[in-house]
């Protein structure tokens, strides 16, 4: 009997002893983390998506390393794309307490766990290089009151300046919460980031916390700028020089992550904010700018600030080598705030008490399912929910009558089959009002 107890007693104190091992080494296996964020990269824009003279290799392959997505939607202008990707909200959710541009007196709240917060509080190093665009006016809106170590980039949108915007606010370079450059070169802008990205990889690659870095390219939004080094590059003009600058610097990381061989085990998504900007206002048309110094949207209908496709489906890609599988292409359903969830829960982080609209898409990712969490997307521009995607079914409410469209036949929007589908249009309609009232979005005005 007494040599029983002896033996359960070691027993347990060696499983306890095999548990905080294997804790101890789940913690330092954690995935590193990178997002590469292009702005207003159309879905047509990429060689893998079709584009005849634009080449992009390096994310080609990036693709073909991991899974690349065909439905990815997002919101369909800046400041909503990066609250989903940084909260995993749709934007009426988030009190800004106004805008995020120059002059803007708006930023995230402190009720925002950002998705740089709950990875630091999982034990994370993170770090930033781009475009912010959720708050500047008040320090405590900066990356770096935001859950970021350290950040160099431009707080908003590289237009915001004379000719384009009629605004005296400095647009600078910031390192942390200063100013340290004005004026400055754009043209350098994509390869000052990668720099950042690859030194901070080079710095904490093989360190003992795993780290999660976001690189938020100010390009190709307009006005669009690359280095001499890249100009005539390309078959497509300035615009493609600009998109083969960007896949340049995708090739950089990913050979830093090689170098450092940490490559199996980084998650690296790629994906743009929304679409291309070719419903261009006036006050862009000039300085240099040009109405073809914009993306494409493939054989999608609409561009950025619209809720057609070619406004919110954006070209998008995840890779994790350790996780999952080569040489994939998926038309399920995904969206930008399934990333925010999705790698909150892929680093061990708790998500916060409130509402989160993004989906764990790890089964998914990893073949456990077969098929996407998301069954539903809200289409929301400017506060207004326009349209809303219910299984293979778009319903769009901006037109005298409504349109419906199926985005699996027709993901071009070519065939309003709404006359056809007064049920669906019934039961969609629904669906709109309800997530309306509940997220705090309008819905649009009848049409007379």
């Amino acid at each position: 009997m007494i040599k029983k107890t002896r033996l359960s007693t070691i027993l347990l104190a060696f499983g306890l002893f095999l548990a905080g091992f294997s804790a101890s080494v789940a913690q330092s296996q954690k995935p590193n983390i990178i997002i590469l964020l292009t702005d207003d990269m159309g879905y047509g824009d990429l060689s893998v998506q079709g584009h005849p003279t634009i080449q992009t290799p390096n994310i080609d392959n990036l693709a073909s390393q991991g899974i690349r997505f065909t439905s990815f939607e997002t919101a369909v202008w800046c400041v909503p794309s990066r609250t989903q990707l940084m909260t995993g909200r749709y934007m009426p959710r988030v009190d800004f307490g106004g805008d995020t541009g120059s002059d803007g007196e708006g930023g995230l709240p402190d009720s925002e766990l950002t998705l740089a917060e709950g990875l630091k509080e999982a034990g994370y190093i993170t770090g930033m290089a781009g475009k912010w665009h959720l708050g500047y006016k008040q320090k405590k809106f900066l990356p770096p009151n935001q859950g970021f170590d350290s950040w160099f980039g431009l707080p908003y949108s590289n237009d915001y300046m004379k000719p384009w915007v009629q605004t005296d606010e400095p647009l600078g370079l910031y390192r942390g919460t200063e100013i340290v450059e004005h004026p400055f070169n754009q043209d350098s802008l994509t390869v000052r980031y990668t720099k950042e990205a690859v030194d901070f990889i080079e710095e904490h690659g093989r360190g003992e916390q795993p780290f999660f870095f976001y690189l938020a390219y100010n390009m190709p939004h307009l006005p669009i700028h690359t280095t001499e080094e890249f100009r005539g590059k390309s078959d497509a003009g300035l615009y493609g020089d600009v998109i083969e600058t960007i896949d340049w610097s995708v090739q950089q990381i990913l050979s830093k992550l090689d170098e450092q061989e940490i490559a199996e085990n980084t998650i690296v998504f790629f994906a743009s904010d929304n679409g291309p900007w070719l419903n261009l206002p006036d006050r862009m048309l000039q300085a240099g700018n040009k109405p073809w110094h914009a993306g494409s949207t493939g054989h999608l209908r609409g561009s950025k600030a619209t809720t057609y496709e070619g406004g919110s489906r954006v070209p998008a890609m995840i890779r994790w080598p350790a996780v999952i599988s080569p040489n994939q292409v998926s038309d399920q359903l995904v969206a930008m705030p399934d990333i925010y969830r999705t790698m909150l829960e892929a680093g061990g982080g708790s998500l916060p008490d409130h509402t989160v609209d993004g989906f764990n898409l790890i089964p998914f990712l990893t073949g456990e399912v077969q098929t996407s969490p998301r069954k539903e997307y809200a289409y929301i521009r400017y506060g207004v929910l326009e349209a809303m995607r219910v299984g293979d079914w778009k319903l769009r409410m901006m037109e005298e009558n409504p349109e419906l469209f199926n985005m699996q036949d027709d993901p071009g929007e070519r065939f309003n089959r709404a006359e056809d589908h007064p049920e669906i249009v019934r039961e969609i309609r629904l669906k709109m009002e309800e997530f309306a009232g509940e997220v705090g979005a309008e819905l649009p005005e009848p049409q007379q």
